[in-house]
């Protein structure tokens, strides 16, 4: 029989047991979750993101923007409207998301209404005046039902240089070498008008010679994986990473991306880490080798009528340089 003394003493430890089995339980729950979502494939929202500013050749300010969207697959479209929108604000004036910010006047900012899945940073920019001082760019962006914001400032802490974009995107395998602080992005020019006019069904031609000046950073020879266990074998850094090389590729900008189809497919733009997903950031993916006269060829045709914001898309794994192409598409 158990003494008085071992069943206090029982007593008083069953409730440190089903704390630490409550913990348990919580902590495995929270894990599960997490690796439910890590893979989400729709249902997400997408946030605006501001990733940073550096001087301009003017005395002005380059502001950068990005977008992460939260699925795997889900894409959205948001006009340029309440749903889709900048506003140039005193500091703090949109802090509360309940604040309309929206004036038509200031809404259109060159920004995306084509939303790819996953992790496009540094897509796009906006250029301030020297006397901005502590006023705000702030992109306002509803998906889902679910209103985010991004505060563009000139804050000390968010002044970038070539090096940190390369940094941020995985450049030349997340190198940190010194010489990425001055790597000038490729020269890139598109053949042909900015603005055209195709019809449903019938492809329309597309060209654009591109090039790197510095060469910085140079292809790599370095050899892809190959066996099972290294393409499949879990990424070692925080940043996804993905090989150097002048590339090019044809996004859609504006417009259902659905209802355009490019010949050749175009490589992925965004940071897509599956196992052959098409993507620079996808093993075991291989950079594709510079054509002939540096001349990306190809063509696209559209299924449906409307506006179309074509981007191309020069890299040379760590800085970009894009392009538009206006296309209204008519029956």
């Amino acid at each position: 029989m158990k003494s008085v003394k071992q069943l206090i003493s029982e007593y008083l430890m069953a409730p440190a047991l089903l704390v630490m089995v409550m913990l348990v339980l919580l902590m495995s729950a929270s894990v599960a979750n997490a690796q439910g979502r890590f893979m989400q494939r729709t249902g997400e929202i997408t946030s605006p993101a501001y990733e940073g500013w550096w001087p301009a050749d003017d005395g002005g300010y380059t502001l950068f923007f990005g977008y992460m969207n939260s699925n795997w697959e889900q894409e959205f479209d948001v006009p340029i409207g309440s749903s889709n929108y900048f506003s140039i604000v005193e500091s703090g004036e949109l802090d509360d998301l309940g604040a309309d910010g929206y004036d038509f006047s200031q809404s259109d900012q060159g920004q995306p209404t084509h939303f790819y899945p996953r992790r496009n940073p540094f897509l796009f920019t906006i250029d301030v005046p020297a006397d901005f001082g502590t006023d705000e760019v702030v992109w306002t962006l509803v998906t889902q039902g679910h209103l985010a914001r991004a505060y563009g400032s000139l804050k000390a802490d968010y002044r970038i240089d070539p090096q940190v974009i390369s940094t941020e995107v995985g450049g030349s395998f997340g190198s940190l070498d010194d010489r990425l602080r001055t790597n000038i992005p490729p020269e890139l020019r598109v053949e042909g008008e900015s603005f055209r006019s195709a019809r449903v069904g019938q492809s329309m031609d597309l060209a654009v010679i591109a090039n790197d000046p510095d060469n910085l950073p140079a292809r790599s020879n370095r050899a892809v994986p190959s066996t099972p266990d290294r393409i499949y074998r879990p990424p070692s850094s925080i940043t996804a990473q993905s090989g150097p090389g002048l590339r090019f590729s044809w996004t859609i900008y504006r417009g259902p991306a659905d209802r355009a189809t490019f010949n050749p497919v175009q490589m992925k733009t965004y940071t897509d880490t599956r196992v052959y997903a098409n993507s620079p950031w996808s093993p075991p993916f291989t950079i594709p080798e510079v054509p002939e006269n540096n001349r990306w060829e190809s063509t696209v045709t559209f299924d449906e009528p409307g506006e179309y914001v074509l981007r191309g898309i020069a890299s040379d794994g760590s800085m970009f340089t894009y392009r538009n192409v206006t296309v209204t598409v008519t029956r």
